[in-house]
């Protein structure tokens, strides 16, 4: 027999779109997609195409597996992008002499002078924000930490909670 309790108006207040955490970030998210998409549209490239071009200026050649790792994309969601970069010239895969089931990806010289092209796309997006550097890179640090704490939390944990 399920009893049924009366909500506190606190937990009301919980259940207000306007006070989800998740809500706020997926509202922020859309939002910067909408200003990378005007940023990035003359280089060519959507917004995961140049967090792709983006690890591979910093780190150069990689495997697909550790591209992946840093843009926390699985393999499916990977794939595609980089076979459009292929094809527009940006990138080369490579099966691995070592180990067949690995693919190394390595920007072309065309890829490595987007970078130039690429350089000011910062710039605009921290203009866009208004907030200051020292307001940006706060909020990217405890957003880095949000994120550390919610990859140690099991899901089955936060679900057995709420049963």
């Amino acid at each position: 027999m399920r009893v049924s309790r009366t909500l506190d108006p606190m937990d009301e207040d919980f259940l207000r779109l306007d006070n989800q955490i998740c809500f706020s970030l997926h509202a922020a998210t859309r939002a910067f997609n909408g200003v990378y998409r005007g940023a990035l549209k003359e280089l060519g490239l959507t917004y995961p195409q140049y967090l792709v071009m983006l690890v591979l200026w910093e780190h150069g050649e990689l495997p697909v597996k550790g591209i992946g790792e840093r843009l926390r994309l699985d393999s499916g969601t990977l794939s595609p992008l980089l076979k459009r970069l292929e094809a527009a010239g940006y990138v080369e895969r490579r099966r691995s002499a070592e180990d067949e089931r690995s693919v190394t990806v390595r920007l072309t010289s065309d890829g490595t002078a987007l970078r130039e092209k690429a350089l000011g796309v910062p710039r605009r997006i921290a203009a866009a924000t208004g907030l200051d550097l020292a307001e940006l890179g706060e909020l990217r640090e405890r957003l880095h930490v949000l994120a550390a704490r919610l990859d140690g939390v099991d899901p089955d944990d936060v679900a057995a909670a709420c049963g």
